[in-house]
Formats: structure tokens, sequence, C-alpha cells
């Protein structure tokens, strides 16, 4: 087992890697992150997958994904997904729902609930987890 914070890394080439994050990861877009596989975690060398927490009421920074599509499963909670160019369209998920965003989407997720953090699993055809986020302001088009 690897630990999402390991400084050297070895040969993954080989190997089934198992990866238990330990601490959180700051974003771009102001989530806590726990990076799971990844490129610098595992060697993947063209997904990453990390479990994301809005926590209650919160909502992460309007943003897209340069380059590449994110698939997500959300485990825990309801969440209020506005998106589209001046995040003018939205759509609702809840606990079971599978959500695909195209690459380029801006994108902003919401945590409905005022009492309980969203849990979601993110997987993206892009092993690093930082680089291909771009900010995004829905007020300048």
């Amino acid at each position: 087992m690897v630990n999402s914070d390991s400084e050297q890394l070895p040969d993954y080439s080989s190997q089934i890697i198992t990866v238990r994050p330990d601490r959180e990861t700051a974003t771009l877009q102001k989530l806590p992150y726990f990076v799971g596989i990844s490129g610098a975690t595992a060697g993947a060398k063209g997904i990453s997958m990390n479990l994301v927490i809005i926590p209650a009421g919160g909502a992460a920074e309007p943003h897209f994904h340069r380059d590449y599509e994110t698939a997500i499963y959300l485990i825990k909670g309801r969440v209020e997904t506005r998106y589209g160019q001046g995040l003018s369209q939205s759509v609702i998920n809840e606990a079971g729902d599978f959500l695909f965003i195209p690459a380029g989407v801006p994108h902003q997720p919401h945590n409905l609930s005022d009492t309980e953090a969203a849990h979601a699993i993110v997987s993206r055809n892009d092993p690093n987890e930082q680089e291909n986020v771009v900010l995004y302001n829905p007020n300048i088009e």
C-alpha cells in the first residue's frame, strides 16, 4: 500500500497498487480532495480517481477541466450542479447517481444540505490531480 504523501515512488509498471489517502489535498476548486489513484500516487498514465467532500452548505469554485472528461459517482448527499455558459443550467443529483461532465464544460457543485457533507468519487481521464483545472467566472463571457 502507498500513502498519498509518499516522497519516493517505486516503479509501478507491473504492480497492482493500493492507495489509502491519509490527508486531504487543497484544490483550486476549494473543496477537500483525498487523492486516490493518480500519476503521483500510483503511476497512472491516463486516469485519476479521488474522493471529494462538499461540506454542508458548501460549494466548489466555478471551474472547468481543460482537455479531459470527468465521471462522478455520488456516494452520499444531494448536490445541485450549475453548469454551462454563465452556469445557467442546473441538475440535481443524489446518492447513487452517476454524472458525466464533458471536457471544457464550466460547472459548480453545491451541497443542498445545511447539516451533512456530500461525498463523491471523481474519476478523470487525466492522471494529474490539478494541472488542467481552470477557474471560471460566470459573469465574464
